[in-house]
């Protein structure tokens, strides 16, 4: 009978020091170094190769972590309404990507991409599927099939993450707006929408 060896306590520890260490040097430079990272960490490298074979292992466990976070946003946005499921969700997930921007732009690099979007299919299919009821029900645009809409409001994230302060007054709603718009609304009813909702602006400010 084969068993599951459960990690030690130590191990366990080292292993969420290694992480939070990461985080916090990948935060202050992207290109920040193994080495530096076991430093922070207050390992050996040696230690830090006993969890994670190289950098890329390490930012790829960072990436899952943070898609863990992103997709249970997903799932707790519960609007009927197409337009505001998905302004929500955008406000939600900026609010989530600017607390940790540097991973969010590590995550969204052409190097990191393809396991990015694996991690992120849960959160890809929710939007798929806001832009598709949207669709039918009329509150979105239809020139355009549903999964090249997602896939447009998918790409316009990306560069908004990687090229936008998350901390710059209004980038927030700037995100939320933009999202709306490729979606299909004018900025007369997404200024409406935001005006009879403002719990949704509150949650991007």
């Amino acid at each position: 009978m084969t068993t599951t060896r459960v990690p030690r306590s130590d191990a366990r520890a080292n292993r969420a020091g290694i992480l939070d260490a990461a985080r916090t040097a990948l935060a202050a430079d992207p290109h920040a170094s193994v080495d530096v990272i076991a430093r922070a960490a207050g390992l050996s490298r040696r230690t830090l190769y006993g969890h994670f074979d190289d950098r890329d292992a390490l930012i790829r466990e960072l990436i899952v972590i943070g898609a863990q976070r992103f997709n249970a946003i997903a799932e707790s946005v519960a609007d009927t309404d197409s337009r505001l499921a998905l302004a929500r969700l955008a406000a939600r997930l900026w609010q989530e990507a600017a607390h940790v921007q540097f991973a969010a732009v590590l995550a969204l690099d052409e190097a990191h991409v393809e396991h990015t979007a694996e991690a992120l299919a849960p959160l890809r299919r929710t939007v798929a599927g806001l832009v598709s009821r949207g669709q039918e029900d009329g509150s979105f645009r239809t020139d355009l099939a549903a999964p090249t809409v997602a896939r447009l409001i998918e790409e316009m994230a990306r560069t908004v993450v990687a090229r936008t302060d998350a901390t710059s007054e209004g980038a927030a709603d700037v995100a939320v707006r933009t999202v709306l718009s490729i979606a299909g609304l004018s900025w007369r009813e997404a200024d409406s929408l935001l005006a009879a909702h403002p719990d949704i602006a509150e949650v991007a400010a």
